[in-house]
Order: C-alpha cells, then sequence, then structure tokens
C-alpha cells in the first residue's frame, strides 16, 4: 500500500452554528463605508462570508432609481443581518428592526442601541430593555454590548442568539483592549460570542478566535484599507488560522527557557564511565 492509498482519519467539518442554522465562514463582514459598491462586492466575495451586515437606517433597500445594495450582494446568496446601527434608544431600536421583518423577512437580527455619538459605546440599559422585546416578539437576537461578562451573560439568559462584545470603540481599529474579558465571556457562554467592532488588521482578528470566540465580525477593517479586497482576503486567512490555533491547543506558558531538543547523547557530551 502506497502513503496516499492509506486511509486518512475521517475529521468532523468546524461548522458555525447560529440561531439553529449552519455557516463556514466564520467572518462577517459590513457593507458600509465602502467607496463604491463595485469595490463592496469584490471585498466581500473576497472575505468569503456568508452572513453580512446592513445597517437599515443608513440604507435604503428598496431604492427605485439607480442600483442598489442588493444588485450587488444578492440576498439570495448571502445572509442579510439587519441591525439597528444608529439608533439611541430601546423603542427606536425595536421598530427599526420590526420594520426589517416586515420589509424582507428577516428574523436573525443585530441589535445594537447606542448610548452616545462620542465614544459610540452600546448603552446596555436600553440594550437590554430592546433585546427582552425583540426575543419575546420572535426574533434570533445577536446583540452588541460592552465586554462585560455579567451584562453578557444577562443577554444570554433572556435568550439572546450571539452575544457580540466590542473589541474596542467602533471603527477605531484599536484591536482587542480587554482580552481577559473576552475570555471570560467566552468561557461562560452557552451561546456563540463574537468580537464585533474595533479590529483593525488581521493580527486582531485572529487573537479573538485564539481566545475561543466563534467569530469576529468587522466592517471599517476592511472598508478603510488602502486595499479593501487585499484586507478582505488577510481577514480571511486570519479568521481561520486563529480558529485552527484555538482548536489544536497552544503550548503552555513558561517563565523559563525549555530547549526544542533533547541534550542526551549531544555530540561532545562528557561520557560517564562506569
Amino acid at each position: 500500500m502506497t502513503i496516499s492509498e492509506k486511509s486518512e482519519p475521517v475529521q468532523n467539518p468546524d461548522i458555525f452554528r447560529l440561531a439553529g442554522r449552519e455557516f463556514k465562514s466564520r467572518l462577517l463582514v459590513g457593507t458600509g463605508r465602502y467607496k463604491t459598491l463595485e469595490i463592496t462586492k469584490s471585498a466581500i466575495e473576497a472575505s468569503g462570508a456568508e452572513i453580512v451586515t446592513v445597517a437599515l437606517r443608513r440604507v435604503n433597500l428598496a431604492e427605485k432609481e439607480g442600483k442598489t445594495l442588493g444588485d450587488y450582494i444578492s440576498p439570495q446568496k448571502y445572509t442579510y443581518l439587519p441591525n439597528s446601527a444608529g439608533c439611541y434608544s430601546a423603542d427606536e431600536a425595536v421598530r427599526t428592526l420590526r420594520l426589517a421583518r416586515a420589509a424582507g423577512g428577516w428574523g436573525l437580527i443585530k441589535l445594537e442601541v447606542i448610548g452616545d455619538k462620542a465614544s459610540l459605546y452600546p448603552d446596555m440599559v436600553e440594550t437590554i430593555k430592546a433585546a427582552e422585546i425583540l426575543v419575546k416578539d420572535g426574533f434570533d437576537v445577536m446583540v452588541y454590548c460592552t465586554d462585560d461578562p455579567i451584562m453578557a451573560k444577562r443577554l444570554e439568559e433572556i435568550g439572546c442568539a450571539a452575544i457580540m462584545p466590542l473589541a474596542a470603540p467602533i471603527g477605531s481599529g484599536l484591536g482587542i483592549q480587554n482580552p481577559l474579558n473576552i475570555s471570560m465571556i467566552v468561557q461562560n457562554a452557552k451561546v456563540p460570542v463574537l468580537v464585533d467592532a474595533g479590529v483593525g488588521t488581521a493580527s486582531d482578528a485572529a487573537i479573538a478566535m485564539e481566545l475561543g470566540c466563534a467569530g469576529v465580525l468587522m466592517n471599517a477593517a476592511i472598508s478603510d484599507a488602502q486595499n479593501p479586497v487585499q484586507m478582505a482576503r488577510a481577514m480571511k486567512l486570519a479568521v481561520q488560522a486563529g480558529r485552527e490555533a484555538y482548536l489544536a491547543g497552544r503550548m503552555q506558558k513558561r517563565t523559563f527557557a525549555s530547549a526544542s531538543s533533547p541534550t542526551m547523547g549531544m555530540v561532545g557530551q562528557d561520557a560517564t564511565i562506569s
């Protein structure tokens, strides 16, 4: 039997499960901020993403004049994730997301309630209020939140389908500022945890995945890059690499050196005469 004929162990595919659905890609991307819809299309294709977010308050999917987002990013090819970006109260967010379901039948949504225009941090009091209403209303709620393990657990207990703590302020590109909190959220969660907001480059995405996150959502990190399509490819590979590293299990960190080769029988080593 040749090497190529030897049977290989069958490995279970690493499927990303979210609200009863299955996806191959763990990278979710936004559709805003790009210079043109052509670049949007090319970058999203290069990212390999299957889920794309759409800010309903900023994008008119029903526009009749000219090209629409749907002409470039087909709802038949991609899972649209309507979000409530730009909402500053629970009532505003709930109304926006209910309109999304009425317009397109979308039940998987991203809840986002902003606290103030300067930091764009989530208002957790209003977020929890909106989450309770939307879950009772039958939505599968993916929720943007602070990196507070207590708040994250509360949102899970309400019934949210996924928890999405920020890595850093929206659009900052600062990367994961508090890996300890993200790690605690992951360890305590029974639903997918996805880092959302603040990713700047490929290493940030890889770190998020190495912490055990189920996925990463980003927009500006790709759209604001000098070459968005090339950055999208980099992010795809980073998420894949970070996930593989997490599943492989990293080596233990040590506070001392440890030779990678054995020292027994080294050439020139003094022999012991018995």
